[in-house]
This record gives C-alpha cells, sequence and structure tokens, in this order.
C-alpha cells in the first residue's frame, strides 16, 4: 500500500457492503469488553454503518484509527484513552490534540499491514477512507468481523450523493454514541454548527467566486468532486466548486475543462511530498493556463487535506476558505 499514491488511496471507490455483521467475540479485547457490558449504560448499541451493522455490548476500549479524520474524531470526543494505535497521517496533527495524540502508539506511517493491526489487538477499527479496508491487504470489515473486531467507516465514502452538514453530523452522533459519548458529540456539533453559520451569515449576499480546487496532478487534474465534503465546504464559505457537477468525492478532470470553466480561485490540497510551491509552479509554468482568470490573477487559496474530508475541521476550513474568498466580509 505505501507506493500508492495518497491521491489514489482517495479516489478507490468502496466496496459495497452489505453484510449483517455483529462482531461479538473473538479478539480478547472484544471479549474484556463483554465481560464489563454489564456496567455500560445505554449498552447494547447497534448502528448500521456502510452497510455493515454491528452489535456493541459495551464500548470499545481498543480503538484503532486508520486515518487522521478518524483519529481527530476519536480525540475531539476525549477518548485517547480508548485508542490503541492510530496510522496514516495526511498533514499534521492539530495543536490542540497533539499531547493527547502523542501518548497513542502510531502503528505504521502509512497503513498498518494486517499483522500488525491484529497485534494492536483492536476491538473496534475506524478508516476514514474506504482504503483503509483494503481486502487484498487482509483488512476488509468482513475479515475483521471473524476476528470478533467491530469497525466503522467514514459515512463520506458510502452516501450515496452529495455529503454535507448531514453527513457530518451522523459521523460524530455515531461514533459518540458507539463510545457511550452522546453528550460529547452533541457538544461538539454545535461548535460546529455555531462556527458555520456565523461564516454563512457574513457571506450570503457576497458575490460566489468560481474555484477550482487542485489536489495534484500532471497530465489531468484530480480535484474535488460535487459529492464531498470538499464541495460543501466551498459552498458553505461563499465560492461555488466549478467541478460539482462530478459526481464523485475526488476526480480526474482534463486540462482542457479547467481552462473552459474559468476558475477565479485555486484551492489548493496541502498534503504529502509534493509542496505547495511546486503545485502553484505547475500552473503557473502552464502556458495553456495562462488566460485561466485564478492562475492569470495569482489567486491561490491553500487548505490542509486534513481539513477537506468529513472530520473535525469542517468548521475550522469554512472559516478559513470563506475569510480568503470574502476578507472584505471578515
Amino acid at each position: 500500500m505505501s507506493s500508492y499514491p495518497r491521491a489514489l488511496l482517495r479516489a478507490l471507490l468502496p466496496v459495497p457492503l452489505l453484510i449483517p455483521l455483529a462482531a461479538c467475540g473473538g479478539s480478547p479485547a472484544a471479549q474484556d469488553a463483554k465481560a464489563t457490558a454489564g456496567a455500560a449504560p445505554g449498552f447494547p448499541y447497534s448502528v448500521t454503518n456502510c452497510g455493515v451493522t454491528s452489535t456493541y455490548q459495551a464500548p470499545p476500549r481498543r480503538a484503532v484509527a486508520m486515518n487522521q479524520h478518524a483519529t481527530e474524531i476519536l480525540l475531539a470526543l476525549g477518548l485517547e484513552g480508548k485508542t490503541a494505535g492510530t496510522a496514516y497521517l495526511d498533514d499534521a496533527v492539530l495543536p490542540a490534540y497533539r499531547p493527547a495524540y502523542d501518548k497513542i502508539k502510531v502503528l505504521a506511517k502509512e497503513y498498518p499491514s494486517r499483522e500488525v493491526l491484529l497485534g494492536a489487538n483492536p476491538d473496534f477499527v475506524y478508516g476514514g477512507y474506504s482504503s483503509a479496508f483494503d481486502k487484498a491487504q487482509g483488512r476488509d470489515r468482513e475479515q475483521l468481523a471473524k476476528s470478533g473486531i467491530n469497525s466503522r467507516l467514514s459515512v463520506e465514502y458510502c452516501t450515496q450523493g452529495k455529503v454535507g452538514l448531514d453527513q457530518l453530523r451522523t459521523e460524530i452522533t455515531e461514533v459518540a454514541r458507539t463510545f457511550g459519548v452522546p453528550e460529547r458529540g452533541e457538544r461538539l456539533i454545535a461548535d460546529e454548527q455555531r462556527r458555520i453559520d456565523a461564516v454563512t451569515a457574513r457571506v450570503k449576499d457576497k458575490g460566489r467566486p468560481a474555484v477550482f480546487v487542485y489536489d495534484s496532478g500532471e497530465a489531468s487534474a484530480f480535484t474535488s468532486g460535487g459529492n464531498g465534503i470538499g464541495n460543501e465546504i466551498v459552498s458553505l464559505a461563499g465560492g461555488t466548486n466549478v467541478f460539482a457537477d462530478l459526481q464523485d468525492t475526488f476526480g480526474d478532470v482534463s486540462w482542457e475543462k479547467v481552462i473552459e470553466r474559468k476558475p477565479e480561485v485555486v484551492l489548493i490540497y496541502d498534503y504529502g511530498g509534493t509542496t505547495v510551491e511546486a503545485k502553484k509552479q505547475r500552473l503557473l509554468k502552464d502556458p495553456a493556463l495562462a488566460q485561466v482568470p485564478a492562475i492569470r490573477n495569482q489567486r491561490f487559496v491553500v487548505l490542509p487535506l486534513s481539513s477537506a474530508v468529513l472530520g473535525v475541521r469542517v468548521a475550522d476550513a469554512v472559516e478559513s476558505l470563506g475569510a480568503r474568498l470574502h476578507p472584505d466580509a471578515a
């Protein structure tokens, strides 16, 4: 897996999962959880996530978060003490969560092997991208369930159609409920909504600049489509994603299409080994793009990739992008 470009990992479509599973025994961690089930109010709890139904007899005690935004949701809910391992950062963990993050074992720089994952003795595995549950690597949800391990995939990667704040509420609510801390989830959602509402109120009467999201790509452009939370972030911040009609979370488009749609702003996702400056130079040095308004006027905006996925940074991203698209409304 480590040789896969990160953009490709995000583009991988989820395998349809319609398998009712109840991973209620098998791993030592799961057996420990069952032993204390009687002390957990609100349990058993059943939830269907991305086609997989799981029944929790008690809150997970040894979670493993496979991606950064999954990790940050757990940390935002104060669940570092229930987290046995993390993996695959896209960029730096939010400073507010760094002390808690540093107490958790990092299983792998990218995805852990099946052996390393099972070696952490998890009772819950949380994936932010469908690639976290790669069947070819032996980490698919069905196999984990057979080992007595429950799992969750971010709903961004199984929602049919557009992903927005409803899905963010679902994600946080269900994770908080799974761990028996629903009140923490409610507080987190309320804070996100309050901050987003403040931005949308400031920009509601402003013009909506056309925004091209540049994730990566040379021969073609890998960009944000209309189905992901990235598209919703652009909209809430007072812009219009020029590829909102691309019916996917991410996807490749031709440079000819970029030219044709005349974006006024380029939003660059910052992650991995290619610097923001290298991405800017890729755009600025392409003669074919010279007359694109955003390129001609060098109007670039940058967000860390971890802000553009379904996690606790959605409000951060809306605030940051809104201030750049509409500085007079900040």
